[in-house]
């Protein structure tokens, strides 16, 4: 099987996963930039992000050329990037979802 991510503007550190990409499998980059295969070292869900590099803690998310939130933890290329790893810029809420499933951890469902 292929595994395929998509970068969408050169200047993006992540892609975003166009097929599920098991750890330890090689994907194609597609899109813009020049990292073009890659080793995921982490399952990888669709439509997830992957880091295309190295990522700092503190260190800006890009995506669309734009900066779409902050590592909270260091990234290593390859890795899942997803809230466990990440705060947006554009859900305050964010950091109160589960990582997986999404549901939120500040609210009692009773």
């Amino acid at each position: 099987m292929l595994y395929r991510a998509f970068r969408i503007n050169e200047s993006d550190n992540v892609a975003t996963a166009l097929t599920e990409i098991p750890k330890g499998m090689w994907c194609e980059i597609i899109g813009e930039g020049e990292l073009r295969v890659m080793e995921a070292v982490e399952d990888i869900p669709v439509g997830h992000k992957i880091a295309l590099r190295d990522i700092k803690k503190d260190e800006s998310i890009l995506k669309y050329g734009v900066v779409i939130g902050r590592a909270t933890a260091d990234i290593v290329l390859g890795s899942w990037i997803h809230l466990h790893v990440m705060r947006s810029n554009f859900d305050e809420r964010s950091s109160h979802l589960d990582a997986v499933t999404g549901a939120p951890n500040d609210i009692r469902y009773e």
